[in-house]
């Protein structure tokens, strides 16, 4: 049994190391996305907040608008981090291509103009990372890979479930393969549960998302070009979200939905207080219709079952981001073991491989000399 998931565990690792490595090292960069657009862009995703508040939302969405006449509003962060520039996602008129615009909360000036979501480096790991920059395809494949990581973290664990006898074991003036191995064997165990949890919560997302979008355009139906505003200009955005913080007790806002393709509505996604640090700030919900600005539906992460609580706790748990900067650090450091992984167990499987061949070529040698003195 042993020899075989070896075997398995060691083809699978052949088979995905490449794809997992590109998945896994720019998935440590964006832990720290924001940190590095400060460093690069900081003048655009950076805002002084001290002693102001935000401007009413309908003049902020008026600056964009007027900034950018070309394009429609389709989405809108705002981050809980006060320091954050506000981002616009935009739709260019004519075009199915989602851009986003970056936006001063506190005075309403652009701090960029509406571009390509890969447009700066991190955006453009991003696509890499979710997608291997391959579209919709992409997503499908990564998910694969990221099942892979998960099978491999639990065969890893099946072939060393005994791995705490001699678990800080590192035998240093060893031969270099018996070094490796024992390498190999500590950093998996290490960082396997992380890799679990990123593997399983990155396939969940890639997988529900392929899912969507083959629903949503089977049959090779394209996706909508927006042509013009789809909701009443004359509703108020500030009004509607002070109403979302009334539906829900303390309710924060953190993302608006626009409608962004016929028949579809406000959505006032937030953060709501809660005992649980694993609940994402985007968990809650409020809707209202595009046209009439009435409320059809609240959603209450708190009221929700364990399992939808549990799918809640999935982006926190991907990101790291759940217990500050320490968790942070732990998930990029976890997330850079697969190099090391990929380094020692390539050279185990050549060494062993190597070694197998050599057998096999003496046990074929002394046969053949065996085979010469009975002649």
């Amino acid at each position: 049994m042993n020899k075989f998931l070896f075997k398995l565990h060691s083809w699978m690792a052949l088979v995905a190391f490449v794809p997992l490595l590109v998945i896994c090292v720019t998935g440590s960069i964006l832990v720290f996305k924001h940190e590095i657009d400060a460093l690069l862009i900081e003048d655009r995703v950076r805002v002084d907040p001290a002693g102001r508040e935000r401007m009413n939302l309908d003049a902020l969405a008026d600056s964009v608008n007027s900034h950018f006449p070309g394009y429609e509003i389709v989405g809108w962060v705002l981050f809980q981090d006060r320091g954050r520039a506000d981002l616009v996602y935009t739709m260019e008129r004519g075009t199915s291509e989602w851009t986003y615009a970056l936006l001063n909360q506190y005075t309403g000036e652009p701090l960029r103009p509406p571009m390509s979501t890969t447009h700066h480096l991190t955006d453009w790991l991003l696509e890499l990372h979710y997608t291997l920059l391959m579209d919709d395809t992409g997503l499908l494949i990564s998910s694969i890979f990221s099942i892979l990581l998960c099978l491999l973290g639990i065969s890893g664990f099946i072939l060393y479930r005994k791995f705490w006898k001699n678990f800080f074991t590192l035998r240093w003036n060893a031969r270099l393969i018996v070094y490796f191995s024992d390498l190999h064997k500590m950093t998996g165990i290490i960082a396997a549960p992380v890799l679990l949890i990123l593997g399983f919560t990155g396939a969940w997302w890639n997988i529900e998302h392929f899912a969507h979008e083959m629903e949503h355009h089977a049959e090779g139906a394209e996706h909508y070009k927006m042509a013009g505003r789809l909701y009443n200009d004359d509703l108020s955005l500030q009004e509607l979200m002070t109403d979302a913080g009334r539906q829900l007790d303390d309710f924060e806002t953190t993302y608006i939905s626009f409608p962004w393709e016929p028949d579809t509505n406000f959505t006032f996604w937030g953060d709501v207080h809660s005992n649980n640090p694993l609940l994402d700030e985007y968990a809650s919900m409020v809707t209202y219709n595009a046209r009439s600005g009435e409320h059809m539906s609240s959603y209450d992460i708190r009221e929700a079952t364990l399992g939808a609580a549990i799918v809640a706790s999935y982006r926190r748990l991907h990101f790291g981001n759940f217990a500050g900067l320490a968790s942070k650090v732990i998930w990029c450091v976890a997330g850079l073991s697969p190099l090391l992984l990929s380094v020692t167990g390539i050279y185990i499987w050549n060494r062993r491989r190597s070694k197998r061949r050599a057998a096999r070529e003496k046990r074929r040698a002394k046969t053949v000399q065996l085979a010469g003195a009975g002649a």
